[in-house]
């Protein structure tokens, strides 16, 4: 009799670790367009509008953390031939708070907008303290 054989889940990641400051957000969008546009033999490529629905919403997530966390944040892709997830950790333990859309509002729309884009999003404590947001997308 055979064994059951698991899935071979095919799948690439990439961690980065980014300072607390605005720029932050543009060069997370860099990265990220960069690593999901790679290509790779064992996964199939992200497509174009896939890629940038995943650097809007880093953009976003890691201007909250840079707004509103207390220490760098570490941004986390990682892309398989199902899936793309997004995880952004920052030592704040405060949750992001999805605020009401105003026509006059110069600010909140962000959250708003990665929970459109993801078809999954969630916010989960980090052991030892603070969060990680994570957002997952669809490949294709």
């Amino acid at each position: 009799m055979r064994a059951p054989q698991r899935a071979h889940r095919r799948s690439a990641r990439a961690e980065y670790l980014l300072p607390r400051e605005a720029a932050s957000a543009g060069r997370a969008r860099q990265l990220t367009s960069l690593f999901l546009d790679r290509p790779r033999r064992r996964v199939r490529r992200v497509d174009a509008e896939r890629v940038d629905d995943a650097a809007l919403i880093v953009s976003e997530l890691v201007t909250n953390a840079a707004v509103h966390g207390r220490s760098p944040c570490r941004l986390r892709v990682e892309v398989s031939d199902a899936r793309v997830v997004v995880e952004v950790y920052d030592a704040s333990p405060a949750r992001p708070r999805l605020r009401p859309l105003t026509a006059e509002g110069e600010s909140g729309r962000g959250l708003a907008m990665v929970r459109m884009l993801a078809q999954h999003f969630a916010v989960t404590p980090a052991a030892g303290g603070g969060k990680t947001v994570r957002a997952v997308l669809a490949a294709d």
